[in-house]
């Protein structure tokens, strides 16, 4: 079952959509976010949705105006050219984990189920348990730090390691008990949540993907475009308000002659903006979530 959209009205409004315009929704996922944009299109709008986990499909309405490209978005400018489409009016963006995939208990993505350690998004490629296999200690311990700020990442990618090579670690309640007997049960459920978010980002190239797509943004976004982002942790949002702030993700200012500084986007929002606390009650798994948005010079 996929749940309703994160900040669905929110979304509408700041992609500040043309009746006849042609807008990507880069994760499709249950289709929210892409229904209530073809509620706005007109006959002659277009919507390209990306998804590239195959439980997806599912969800595509019956509808001409849709374009499905059942890939990853770090191919946006790729398929757009492929449906001779150069620039557009808007592109969305709900990036992370789809609520439907932590409700799979067989996808992996989640220590409340015991499952094989998968994590995989299009469900091709390296296993999370694979992913585990083959990286050097060095390389875990640098992602469990670096994308989840986990305490004793050396320490626990030494444990994940040496459990590994005992067999011991085949399922997600295997690493789940990893986890608890490093830091103790009584406070597990966050840790697990960082440990799981790490090797997510990992399996899936996360912040690669994410910044192969942005990049190609300034291409393929028309002037007076709209970009719209939901976030739901702290890297993806750095990226996304860098990009806005300074025209690349690592927030170096770049000046022209006359101490202009160069960036293709304009914030058309000061702060992100947050779910009001009725969509928090309403769906809790939104609290987290950090709406930015910005116009195409």
């Amino acid at each position: 079952m996929y749940h309703e959209p994160a900040m669905f009205f929110e979304v509408l409004e700041y992609l500040d959509i043309k009746e006849n315009g042609v807008y990507v929704d880069l994760t499709f996922g249950g289709g929210g976010h892409s229904k209530g944009i073809l509620e706005k299109l007109g006959e002659h709008g277009k919507l390209i949705a990306f998804d590239q986990d195959p439980d997806a499909k599912s969800n595509l309405p019956e509808d001409d105006r849709l374009i499905f490209v059942p890939q990853n978005f770090r191919y946006l400018q790729k398929y757009l050219r492929v449906y001779g489409i150069k620039q557009v009016d808007g592109i969305l963006g709900d990036l992370g984990v789809s609520f439907h995939q932590f409700d799979e208990g067989n996808r992996g993505f989640s220590f409340r189920f015991d499952s094989p350690l998968d994590m995989r998004m299009s469900q091709k490629g390296k296993s999370a348990l694979e992913w585990l296999q083959e990286v050097e200690v060095q390389e875990m311990t640098n992602a469990f730090r670096n994308w989840g700020d986990v305490n004793r990442a050396f320490q626990l990618a030494n444990k994940i390691k040496e459990a590994l090579a005992e067999g011991n670690l085949q399922t997600t309640f295997d690493l789940k008990a990893i986890v608890e007997s490093m830091f103790g049960s009584h406070q597990s459920a966050k840790i697990l949540s960082k440990v799981f978010q790490a090797i997510r980002i990992g399996v899936n190239e996360e912040v690669d993907v994410l910044e192969e797509m942005l990049g190609q943004l300034e291409e393929v976004v028309k002037p007076d475009g709209r970009i719209v982002f939901i976030s739901y942790q702290s890297i993806e949002d750095r990226m996304v308000k860098n990009l806005i702030k300074t025209g690349n993700i690592a927030g170096e200012l770049n000046k022209d002659f006359f101490g202009n500084v160069l960036k293709p986007f304009e914030a058309v929002t000061r702060k992100p903006i947050i779910p009001t606390p009725e969509e928090v009650e309403r769906n809790p798994r939104s609290r987290s979530a950090k709406l930015r948005a910005a116009k195409k010079r």
